[in-house]
């Protein structure tokens, strides 16, 4: 992880797939708003003041996550508001918890690949896909198809849409009931190769279709 203080108002923040797993945060639950990755930006900022002085007491914050294609990413931390809160700082214990506002990250991961454990999951995720406020889940992606491979279903969402406008509530979602597989690129072409193609074209299409509960 590497800390690059800009000026007294801003830094940025450089962490890769190493950093997240040794924080034991798989790639969406990062990107997503979950509390794990409220928790590792709190840690993040109290990491910054020790390194490089970057104090954010009584201050709101505003994170902005770029994804590379190296796998990396980098977060611009940027002070709002400062001393906004400096009249409670009298009777203040502690530093004020910031509050975060994020971006969906422009990201570079052009596919994706979750997996399911059984049938009866995947089948569940769908079921709830039809009860959210998920708009047009099959424009998330040009193509989207379901392998099985090991006695495991795997959803393969290839040549991502990063202009989809529900893509956060999609990563909010399936984390619930799918794994993100790392290296998807690489595991594409294994399930292309080795597993069997259940559903092919427009995985989500088809499966709202047919295996959604009423």
């Amino acid at each position: 992880m590497k800390f690059e203080k800009v000026d007294e108002n801003k830094i940025k923040i450089t962490l890769s797939i190493r950093d997240l797993e040794e924080k034991d945060i798989n790639l969406h639950d990062f990107m997503s708003n979950s509390l794990e990755s409220q928790e590792l930006f709190l840690d993040m900022l109290e990491e910054a003041e020790r390194r490089v002085g970057f104090d954010t007491t009584n201050c709101k914050v505003k994170i902005e996550t770029l994804a590379m294609t190296d796998e990396s990413f980098v977060l611009t931390i940027t002070k709002t508001n400062i001393n906004i809160l400096k009249k409670y700082s009298s009777t203040s214990r502690g530093k004020v918890k910031p509050i975060v506002r994020r971006k969906i990250p422009n990201t570079q991961v052009a596919n994706l690949v979750y997996k399911f454990n059984s049938f009866d999951d995947y089948c569940l995720f769908i079921n709830f896909l039809v009860h959210s406020k998920i708009k047009s889940i099959y424009k998330i992606a040009n193509n989207i198809c379901l392998y099985l491979y090991k006695g495991s279903y795997f959803l393969a969402i290839i040549n991502l849409n990063a202009k989809y406008s529900n893509l956060q509530k999609f990563f909010n979602v399936i984390t619930e009931f799918g794994s993100y597989v790392v290296n998807p690129d690489l595991f594409i072409n294994k399930l292309k190769e080795y597993g069997i193609e259940c559903i092919k074209n427009n995985a989500f299409k088809r499966s709202l279709t047919y295996f959604s509960k009423d």
